[in-house]
C-alpha cells in the first residue's frame, strides 16, 4: 500500500475488482496454492482484510526485511517450494507459471534457481521465481546487506551463497520491450484498458500479446517509464 510511485496501487480498480484479486484469480489458474506475504503495517490492513474475505492464506512480516518475512511465510504453511510473485503484476498468467514451475520439477535439484527474470523475454509484469525452502533458509541465515534483506532473491542467483544452479524460462520470442508492470499511473492506464475495453482479465498471455500486437498505440502509453533499479 505505501508504494512511493504509485500508493495502494494493489487496491485500484478495474471492471470493479481490484489488481489483487484480478491477480489472485489469474494465478489460480496454476492450480498452486497461493500465499499474500504482506506487512504488519497498519497500511496494510486492507490487504489483510481482502485476504480473509477472499479466504486467502495471509502471513504478515516486516516491511523492510522482506526476506524475513518470506521466510516466515515459508516456515508457518510449512512450504518446501516457494514460487515468487510480486502482486503489482495483475496480468500474470498462472499457466505459464505452472509450466515454469514444472520445468523446475523436472531439475530434481533443490540447489537449482529457476526464473523468467533475470533473461528476459517474457513482457515485464509475467515474472516468476522458483527455489527451494534450502536455498531460502540458507539466504535467511547468511544475508546481511540491507538490499539482500529487502529484495529477497538477489542473495540467491548472484550465488552469494555458492553452489547455486541458476536457469532461466524463456520463449523463442523476445517481447521484454513491452512492461504490463504496474508502477505508475501510465501502467495504470495500460492495465486498466486491457482489462476494461480488451477483456483482459479472462485472456492467456499470447492472447493479451495478440491485442497489443493489433493496437501498437498500447505499447506507447508506458513504453518511457524505467524500472526501479536494485541498488547492489
Amino acid at each position: 500500500m505505501t508504494s512511493t510511485r504509485l500508493p495502494g496501487k494493489v487496491l485500484l480498480k478495474a471492471n470493479g475488482t481490484t489488481v489483487l484479486e484480478h491477480h489472485l484469480n489469474r494465478l489460480a489458474w496454476s492450480n498452486i496454492p497461493v500465499y499474500i506475504a504482506t506487512t504488519t503495517n497498519q497500511t496494510d490492513e486492507p490487504i489483510a482484510s481482502l485476504a480473509e474475505r477472499l479466504s486467502k492464506s495471509l502471513f504478515r512480516g516486516d516491511e523492510h526485511n522482506v526476506l524475513e518475512r518470506y521466510h516466515g511465510c515459508a516456515v508457518h504453511f510449512k512450504l518446501d517450494v516457494i514460487i515468487r510473485v510480486t502482486s503489482d503484476c495483475p496480468l500474470i498468467d498462472g499457466n505459464l507459471v505452472a509450466e515454469g514451475v514444472q520445468h523446475y520439477m523436472d531439475l530434481k535439484d533443490t540447489n537449482a534457481y529457476y526464473s523468467n527474470a533475470l533473461v528476459r523475454t517474457f513482457p515485464r509484469g509475467l515474472d516468476f521465481e522458483v527455489f527451494s525452502f534450502e536455498l531460502l533458509e540458507r539466504a535467511y541465515q547468511q544475508a546481511k546487506e540491507k538490499s539482500d534483506l529487502e529484495h529477497v532473491t538477489p542473495y540467491i542467483y548472484q550465488n552469494k551463497l555458492k553452489g547455486v544452479h541458476v536457469s532461466h524460462f524463456t520463449s523463442a520470442e523476445d517481447h521484454s520491450d513491452l512492461r504490463w508492470t504496474l508502477d505508475t499511473e501510465d501502467d495504470w492506464k495500460l492495465i486498466k484498458t486491457l482489462f476494461e475495453e480488451f477483456g483482459a482479465a479472462a485472456l492467456r498471455y499470447r492472447e493479451i500479446l495478440k491485442i497489443v500486437e493489433r493496437h501498437p498505440e498500447l505499447k506507447t502509453i508506458n513504453i518511457h517509464v524505467k524500472q526501479k533499479e536494485i541498488n547492489p
